[in-house]
């Protein structure tokens, strides 16, 4: 059974795989409306986030009641302590952010968190990717103290003096949701397509109401449509399946391989990149035969 070999295949060979942490900050919504939706929009993201990450990883939540700055220095550490190396990492700010001059703060209760201090405690963290996400007003004053090798930064606005309160992190709520957001039907959605989709949807939103944009978003970083931040459909469902895990952990690893065999393609030679591509598909396309062959066999017989 295509199974059965696999599993133990995936039992014996211990395959380092790359498990996704998110930790996802309210900040202070200022009036009852702003509270409100926050609050909503931070309890999607976490069912969507530990949809994806299934058994693996970590989704970790601080909401803005309890976003002090040395609470968020508590879970920054510790989380720092338990990520692995080659784990990724992804950070979502929900709330209000202010600028003054170029330094931007996210609001939270007590001494507000700047840009420069969250930069500072990402550093050294063992996750050979992070995406941070500062979906607020005034956020595109954030984007030049986060920048990082391996980092790909995401701001609702372009600098920080567009003030307003933010409606992208609305839309980037709505993309892990919306499956027209999976644009090549992949049921993954990258940090590329979650931008993509929300930039758009802003600028229909003010279009359609027939204003001036408030707000432009920004993303700045590399392989953004290589980091999977979400997962929909049966590709989100069988990550909840523990007697899954070692082939989800296999065909992980795969999929991780084919996007990083995609960015080293134009320094390579033809021949040999599509050498390597057929032999990882082939092993994607086994790996899926196997999924489907264990999710066959628990559908109930009619």
């Amino acid at each position: 059974m295509i199974l059965r070999t696999l599993l133990a295949l995936a039992l014996t060979a211990c395959v380092a795989q790359a498990e996704l942490h998110v930790l996802i900050v309210g900040g202070l919504g200022g009036e009852e409306r702003y509270e409100k939706r926050f609050a909503e929009e931070i309890e999607r993201l976490e069912r969507s986030a530990k949809e994806s990450v299934g058994e693996a990883g970590s989704v970790i939540v601080v909401p803005g009641s309890e976003a002090r700055q040395e609470r968020l220095a508590e879970v920054l550490l510790d989380l720092k302590n338990r990520v692995a190396e080659g784990d990724e990492l992804a950070v979502y700010l929900i709330g209000h952010g202010t600028s003054t001059g170029r330094a931007y703060k996210f609001n939270i209760p007590g001494p507000d968190v700047t840009a420069r201090w969250l930069a500072d405690r990402l550093t050294g963290f063992a996750a050979t990717r992070q995406v941070v996400v500062v979906a607020t007003s005034s956020s595109g004053a954030a984007l030049d103290a986060l920048e990082a090798p391996g980092r790909i930064v995401v701001t609702a606005t372009k600098n920080g003096r567009e003030r307003n309160a933010a409606w992208f992190s609305k839309y980037w709520t709505d993309a892990f949701e919306d499956p027209e957001a999976d644009v090549n039907k992949d049921e993954r959605i990258t940090v590329q397509e979650a931008y993509a989709y929300a930039d758009a949807k802003v600028q229909s939103f003010f279009e359609s109401a027939s204003n001036l944009a408030t707000e432009h978003a920004r993303l700045s970083g590399d392989a953004a449509e290589s980091f999977t931040l979400a997962r929909l459909g049966k590709a989100a469902e069988i990550r909840s399946d523990p007697a899954l895990r070692p082939i989800i952990t296999q065909r992980d690893s795969v999929e991780q391989r084919i996007e990083q065999l995609k960015l080293r393609k134009e320094a390579m030679d033809e021949d040999a990149y599509f050498d390597e591509l057929e032999t990882l598909l082939l092993e994607l396309a086994t790996l899926d035969a196997a999924i489907d062959e264990q999710t066959s066999s628990e559908d109930p017989q009619p």
